[in-house]
């Protein structure tokens, strides 16, 4: 069996090695690509695959046909939308994410963000504080619990919605459940914004919902820059001068936006969420056990397609 790192963003020098203790360990094959430049690269290595570790990698239906051998593809992360799930369950391809795995990285960038813009990006004017500011996280999940709990230490009352979580769950997290998104956006102060893209969610984050936000009310998107609708937002930040928007995916438009509104904005320069050391290392590491469980127990607990 050979398992195959490809990833144009290199996991960290010392992910790589736990990875390929790990897969040398148990006897199968490694191999790695990195930082490649063109499809045909990505199309050549997988051609004897048995299974994938990718990050952001585009694994399109072109790439499954390449793959002949494929019967696993791990993202090592929480979202997998640059995974072709359709063409990968026609062709019995098990997919799956490791979810978790980055989530404290993204919760702390989130908070991170609030605080540079809170504090006017550190431009030597006064500022306003978090403590005591309402926080509605939207997408109670492994990110949003760890939010929660690093909001909870600057003083931030801290409230959530997602339908697919328990309110007796968040609530044992001293976490306020609120019942409708609707109620959500015109509570908070910050909106941390955590759901997937998917046909239900895209731009759902639309000026309907913004439109209500209290004054000053800041949304930030650590998601996917597909659910907020852009246009939308924009228009909103053209008729309120109080509304701010912090994201770790630039826009679509997001020279408009930063030459529209200034300060009121903050794009990191690429999805910066899972950009730390230890994220790196542990998203790769369970990456590779998942696979391991994958070919000897058959395992396909974070299967997702």
């Amino acid at each position: 069996m050979k398992i195959l790192i490809a990833t144009v963003k290199p996991f960290a020098p010392a992910a790589i090695e736990k990875i390929k203790s790990i897969v040398d360990d148990k006897g199968y094959k490694f191999a790695l690509l990195e930082k490649y430049t063109d499809k045909s690269q990505l199309l050549e290595a997988v051609a004897d695959a048995d299974a994938l570790i990718i990050r952001s990698d585009k694994i399109t239906n072109e790439v499954m046909n390449a793959a002949k051998n494929l019967k696993i593809v791990v993202r090592a992360g929480a979202g997998y939308d640059n995974v072709d799930l359709d063409s990968a369950r026609a062709k019995g391809i098990v997919v799956m994410n490791t979810p978790g795995q980055n989530s404290n990285a993204v919760a702390e960038l989130a908070l991170g963000m609030m605080v540079f813009l809170a504090r006017n990006k550190f431009n030597g004017t006064a500022g306003t504080e978090l403590k005591d500011k309402k926080l509605g996280i939207h997408a109670y999940g492994n990110v949003g619990k760890n939010v929660s709990r690093i909001a909870k230490g600057f003083d931030m009352d801290v409230y959530a919605y997602d339908p697919f979580v328990a309110n007796k769950d968040i609530e044992a997290d001293g976490v306020q459940p609120i019942d409708t998104v609707e109620e959500l956006y015109s509570t908070c102060d910050y909106i941390s914004l955590h759901i997937p893209a998917n046909k239900h969610t895209i731009k759902s984050i639309d000026y309907n919902l913004l439109k209500n936000m209290p004054e000053g009310g800041t949304l930030v998107n650590t998601a996917r820059k597909e659910v907020v609708d852009e246009e939308g937002l924009f228009k909103l930040m053209e008729e309120r001068d109080d509304i701010k928007y912090i994201s770790d995916i630039a826009p679509d438009i997001r020279e408009q936006f930063e030459d529209r509104f200034g300060d009121r904005v903050f794009f990191t320069p690429k999805k910066m969420g899972a950009q730390t050391a230890e994220a790196n290392i542990n998203a790769g590491v369970a990456a590779a056990k998942q696979i391991i469980r994958f070919f000897e127990e058959g395992d396909v607990t974070f299967k997702v397609n």
